[in-house]
């Protein structure tokens, strides 16, 4: 099996013209292809920069020409979850007519979607990349061969998987761009790239609230980390 990971510009979608026009972004949870009628129907998290922007995505999604359906299932905050029914594209219609197949979900924001696109023979795969090429702008950001022996530790391993996705989630908004901040910065590597002072400045604030939300998001995170490592290991000792 040979994975793609694919950064599409669509011409035809909605989404990807959604996120072009507000600061919207989507993440697919679910997706179902009706291939008697050509549809894709698919359950979204959509994220705004704040409640103002997530409702002016709703409602350019729900106006864009190529949306059949679009059902608002739940709302908190600058969140929300849809329901959605678009027309096949063409980028979909062709891996689809060239025997691909999708193998994780979908991520949309700022004009592009992240595909992650599966193909059992690696000349179909070529052949899909010419195809294409004709109609969309993508880049390929992986290449990937997979064995029968990696899949089967991702499918055995995804309760520890889901138990880090669960881990970021736990964080707070502040949190979340604080850890992400220092780790970028390199506040965790040795010698340090940047310091407490550096970060405080960076946020506005005091060392003492850095170091609080920092401490917090460590926190959670290894926690999480701790969790997942138990769950790893029972199931290679079941």
């Amino acid at each position: 099996m040979l994975e793609l990971t694919l950064d599409m510009e669509q011409y035809d979608c909605p989404f990807i013209d959604t996120t072009e026009a507000t600061d919207v972004s989507f993440a697919a949870v679910h997706w179902e292809f009706d291939s008697a009628r050509h549809e894709l129907e698919t359950r979204m998290l959509v994220e705004g920069a704040d409640r103002g922007a997530l409702e002016n995505g709703l409602g350019a999604l729900a106006d864009h020409e190529n949306m059949r359906e679009c059902t608002l299932l739940s709302k908190q905050g600058e969140a929300a979850q849809i329901r959605t029914t678009i027309d096949e594209t063409d980028a979909m219609g062709t891996i689809r007519a060239n025997e691909g197949y999708i193998t994780g979900p979908f991520h949309i924001r700022e004009g592009a979607e992240l595909w992650h696109v599966g193909f059992d023979r690696e000349a179909t795969a070529d052949e899909t990349l010419e195809a294409l090429d004709r109609a969309n702008e993508f880049d390929v950001v992986e290449r990937e061969r997979v064995s029968p022996h990696s899949v089967t530790g991702f499918v055995q391993n995804v309760g520890a998987a889901m138990t880090l996705v669960e881990g970021c989630r736990d964080l707070s908004p502040t949190e979340r761009r604080t850890l992400e901040a220092a780790v970028d910065r390199g506040y965790f590597e040795s010698p340090r790239g940047a310091s407490l002072g550096d970060l405080a400045d960076e946020f506005g604030v005091s060392k003492t609230a850095v170091s609080k939300n920092l401490r917090r998001a460590e926190g959670k995170a290894m926690g999480r980390v701790s969790e997942a490592l138990s769950e790893m290991d029972e199931d290679e000792s079941a």
